[in-house]
């Protein structure tokens, strides 16, 4: 399975927006499989951007998250943007890829220029 960055943001911001970290989020997203989000919900937790519970069985993949990490916030702090995110990403394509390791100075990098600041 392909790793989908966008839909691993989309989760984050689902995870940001919980009023409290005692509900479960909604794990359904338009156009993604529940594997699919499981699977980046998996993913995300391997980064360190988001804590879950792995409550997999033996025949299915299910991860359930519980919070954010600070990475996780400042991750999206950086991609809060559409217009810096959508840039970001165009970048990276440009590459052949998305690594995380790259895409956060550089989300960083870009929005320091929207606000003026030095690089």
């Amino acid at each position: 399975m392909k790793r989908d960055m966008d839909l691993a943001r989309l989760i984050l911001f689902r995870l940001e927006e919980q009023a409290n970290y005692h509900d479960d989020i909604s794990q359904e997203f338009e156009g993604y499989t529940q594997e699919q989000v499981g699977y980046h919900i998996m993913l995300l937790h391997e980064a360190g951007l988001l804590f879950a519970i792995d409550a997999s069985g033996n025949q299915d993949l299910q991860w359930f998250p519980q919070r954010l990490t600070w990475q996780g916030h400042e991750f999206l702090d950086s991609a809060r943007d559409n217009k810096i995110w959508n840039k970001a990403k165009e970048i990276m394509a440009k590459t052949g890829g998305f690594a995380f390791e790259v895409a956060k100075p550089l989300l960083t990098s870009l929005l320091r220029q929207q606000l003026g600041l030095p690089s």
